[in-house]
């Protein structure tokens, strides 16, 4: 397989509200027969390929479309124009927490996580749920607890267990690496380099330049929705860096 995720000349829009209508009484009022809504282009024209076993680090500035691509990759977002093919299964952490129901305990919300993640079976249930909680370091009273009562740091953990505990063929991180304490934190960079050692595939957003050194061989920076440079991590941390 020569590649894993293939891009061409990907272009997204949002629809932007330019009339302050927020109801059918704003509309009859404000817009008359013009539309009250515009299109704001996101990414513009973008050309991607990643290969199996490439780690990935996006920069860019706030607002660029760093996790609105994460999202076009993971069909989310349907792009306006162009072509998004994907060869492996995702496991992504685009916002952590989500999809984490807090009326349920941790073990449900674990048992719901991994089911998504497809690494969940009859035969492998006990184990992996004993792996996800050893590697969260939540107690079994804490996962019989519903999520509400968590605090950010549980929540974080346990979020983050369910996916990393894994080994996942694309794992695409949106700046949630560094969850919990220092010492969980160098816990979760042991992990993440455990998997990229073992072949898998990553694609990570971060406003850190030292992280994406850090995690990361390729560097690609984004701003005001273009790519403009893709190469060696180190090069795209110093273009990242210039850009402010």
């Amino acid at each position: 397989m020569d590649y894993v995720i293939k891009l061409k000349d990907v272009s997204v829009s949002y629809l932007q509200n330019r009339k302050g209508t927020h109801s059918v009484k704003d509309f009859v009022l404000k817009a008359s027969f013009i539309s009250p809504f515009e299109k704001h282009r996101v990414l513009h024209h973008i050309d991607l390929t990643i290969k199996k076993g490439d780690s990935v680090g996006i920069l860019g500035p706030n607002g660029t479309g760093k996790s609105t691509l994460l999202r076009t990759i993971a069909g989310i977002i349907k792009p306006d124009s162009g072509s998004v093919e994907v060869k492996v299964p995702i496991s992504p952490l685009l916002t952590l927490g989500a999809g984490i129901e807090l009326e349920l305990s941790g073990y449900e919300n674990m048992r719901i996580a991994l089911a998504l993640t497809g690494n969940y079976s009859k035969a492998t249930r006990s184990e992996m749920i004993e792996k996800v909680s050893d590697f969260a370091e939540l107690t079994k009273e804490q996962l019989r607890m519903p999520t509400k009562m968590y605090s950010t740091g549980m929540l974080a953990r346990l979020a983050f267990s369910s996916v990393m505990t894994a080994q996942p063929e694309l794992l695409m991180i949106d700046e949630v690496l560094a969850v919990g304490d220092r010492g969980f934190q160098k816990k979760c960079k042991n992990r993440l380099h455990e998997i990229l050692n073992n072949g898998a595939t990553l694609l990570f957003i971060s406003h850190s330049p030292d992280e994406v050194k850090e995690v990361c061989k390729r560097g690609i920076c984004i701003n005001e929705g273009r790519k403009i440079y893709d190469g060696s991590a180190k090069k795209a941390a110093e273009v990242y860096s210039k850009l402010f």
